[in-house]
């Protein structure tokens, strides 16, 4: 290989030489693969191509070998050259094409398919498949380094990620290019390389997975149902889709107290409504809750088993005539752990309504699951959980106060047909929400129409007051915010002959961080109803009216200025630079007056310290 240097480079390969003899062969540069992406034509390919002719290539399985401390990531131009005028591919079809899957058809990317009938399949595809091209061996040097390049191998120029050319020839590499051989596995070494190189199977995990101990957070809780010896799970069905459809599926999970609601729609209700076990409350407490999961190994063993224990009385669905009674609207278990000893005990409660049969018959369902330790008493547990402690947590309900109640702030909740539900949103801190239904009403004075449409929208009890802390105890005043409210104002309606209701609600919470910046809590610190109105005409006939709710949070957070920080050194010099070397003279003055050869020693230092700045 012939390489012509340009005569300003000449010191720069002289470097280059020592380096080269100065890399030890243990630590000489490994071969990678190339970029993708060349796109080659006839025109790149000839004798003495030179450098600066460049091309923007994409090709796919390849990256040129870089000398250390030089990245070829992401080439963008290359060039090529060859001896002689013939045609040269530089990634030439394989024997084997593994993309080749379509036969008779030319696959996409696929650069060794012959079926694709191309000459240089770059120019096509965006990219080759990988395999479907030679791995090449390359070796990089700058690129300023080389004025025309002679080598009987292509050669390409790179750009590397810093913006630097390199110029990379490949070379010849055998090893780069060859399948390895399979080994030959008889019925002598099959279990041994199976066991050698394989890893655990289906069956045998199965077979020697014991069950833990204990319930860990989270762990789908074991049910038993001793009719059928038929073990299974606790479920909590959830709403999904955009309907909120109820998925049965769902598992509780271990110490995660939570409330899901979910909607059921009938196309004949009069038939479910006592085949659907979904409606029956006897399906939701026949069946006994294992203490700990290696009770699955013997569920029969009493030891092992906790009975559901009914609260207060729930009948089963009855049609009766057009309605279907003692439809199972509610389900609350109580759950007692006593830590790594598990299930201690589980209660279950029922809320129970009636549904009048006619097509499209919708139920909302809702599913609360509560754990408490066997050391906590009832009392604590009834009164709820914080919202944080003490500053609220985004997300977290956000308590209210009516009276000596606390409770949270909600908004409206829709059943499936639109229709307002008497289950409502809870308000969660720091999420700006928005909900709506439709609101049927018998025809009376307007004054209860009023009185029964405020309730509606702000929900019963109306909230008074609002937790300025997550952790506010009812018992202290101070820890709670008057919530203000601003009615619609009637006069300003100008209507003689109409009712003036409220229609929509916008909860208004300004909240800020207080306490220090490294762990910051947030507070409430006002609460606002703010109502709007409008007219309908009076009618004898039922009202239906579309009410909205909006809770919007404002954070009104003043952050404090920044610390200053510490103070800094202003170094001066001397007014009177020649102070020192005055005193210095003076004193020498005194001990040999008439001499100047000090003087005129410094002013010579001086002359020449300017004469090099000058330079």
């Amino acid at each position: 290989m012939q390489v012509l240097y340009s005569p300003m480079c000449i010191s720069q390969l002289a470097l280059l030489q020592v380096f080269f003899l100065m890399v030890p062969p243990g630590v000489r540069p490994q071969p990678s693969f190339s970029p993708s992406g060349a796109v080659p034509t006839p025109s790149d390919l000839g004798p003495g191509t030179q450098v600066g002719t460049l091309q923007s290539f994409s090709e796919g399985t390849e990256t040129p070998w870089a000398v250390p401390g030089i990245s070829t990531v992401g080439p963008t131009v290359v060039t090529t050259s060859a001896p002689g005028n013939r045609t040269v591919d530089l990634f030439p079809v394989l024997p084997i094409c593994v993309c080749d899957l379509t036969p008779g058809a030319c696959d996409i990317n696929c650069c060794c398919d012959r079926d694709c009938y191309l000459l240089h399949p770059r120019t096509v595809f965006s990219f080759c498949l990988p395999g479907s091209v030679r791995s090449s061996h390359w070796v990089c040097v700058d690129n300023s380094l080389i004025f025309r390049s002679n080598s009987p191998f292509p050669s390409r120029v790179f750009m590397d990620s810093n913006g630097i050319r390199q110029f990379c020839v490949r070379v010849n590499n055998s090893k780069l290019n060859y399948f390895q051989k399979l080994q030959t596995v008889n019925a002598t070494n099959f279990q041994a390389l199976a066991t050698e190189f394989g890893g655990e199977s289906f069956t045998s995990t199965f077979q020697t997975q014991s069950p833990p101990p204990f319930y860990r957070a989270g762990d789908p809780i074991l049910t038993y149902f001793p009719q059928w010896s038929v073990m299974g799970l606790l479920r909590q069905p959830a709403g999904v889709g955009a309907r909120g459809l109820c998925a049965e599926s769902n598992p509780a999970g271990f110490l995660e107290s939570k409330s899901t609601t979910c909607a059921r729609f009938f196309k004949n209700l009069a038939d479910s409504c006592t085949l659907d076990p979904a409606l029956d409350a006897a399906s939701y407490y026949n069946f006994t809750v294992l203490k700990v999961p290696r009770g699955v190994s013997d569920p029969q063993n009493t030891k092992f088993q906790v009975p559901v224990t009914l609260v207060s009385q729930a009948g089963s669905p009855l049609l009766a005539g057009n309605t279907c009674q003692n439809v199972v609207s509610q389900v609350i278990y109580e759950i007692e752990t006593n830590g790594t000893f598990g299930i201690q005990k589980v209660s279950v409660s029922f809320g129970q309504t009636n549904l009048t049969v006619k097509p499209g018959t919708s139920l909302q369902q809702h599913f609360i699951i509560r754990y408490r330790a066997s050391q906590q008493s009832a009392a604590a547990s009834l009164t709820g959980p914080r919202s944080g402690n003490p500053g609220y947590i985004v997300g977290k309900p956000l308590l209210a106060l009516t009276g000596d109640k606390r409770h949270s702030m909600t908004l409206l909740q829709s059943q499936g047909d639109g229709t307002c539900s008497v289950k409502r949103h809870e308000v969660q801190f720091g999420v700006n929400a928005i909900s709506g239904c439709k609101l049927r009403l018998k025809r009376v004075d307007c004054s209860h129409l009023q009185r029964e449409i405020y309730h509606t929208l702000h929900g019963r009890p109306r909230p008074e007051h609002g937790a300025i802390f997550g952790n506010a105890d009812p018992s202290q005043k101070g820890a709670w915010t008057r919530i203000l409210s601003r009615n619609c104002s009637v006069s300003a309606m100008h209507c003689t002959s109409c009712c003036v209701i409220p229609v929509s609600l916008e909860i208004q919470i300004l909240w800020a961080y207080i306490g220090l910046q490294s762990n910051p809590q947030a507070h409430v610190s006002g609460a606002r109803f703010l109502y709007q109105c409008q007219p309908i005409q009076d009618t004898q006939h039922e009202t239906e009216v579309s009410l909205t709710t909006v809770v919007t949070f404002v954070d009104i957070t003043q952050k404090p200025e920044p610390p200053r920080g510490q103070p800094r050194m202003d170094w001066k010099l001397p007014f009177d630079f020649f102070f020192p070397f005055k005193v210095a003279f003076s004193r020498g003055a005194d001990s040999q007056k008439g001499s100047v050869s000090p003087l005129l020693i410094l002013c010579l230092l001086l002359l020449g310290v300017l004469n090099l700045e000058t330079k």
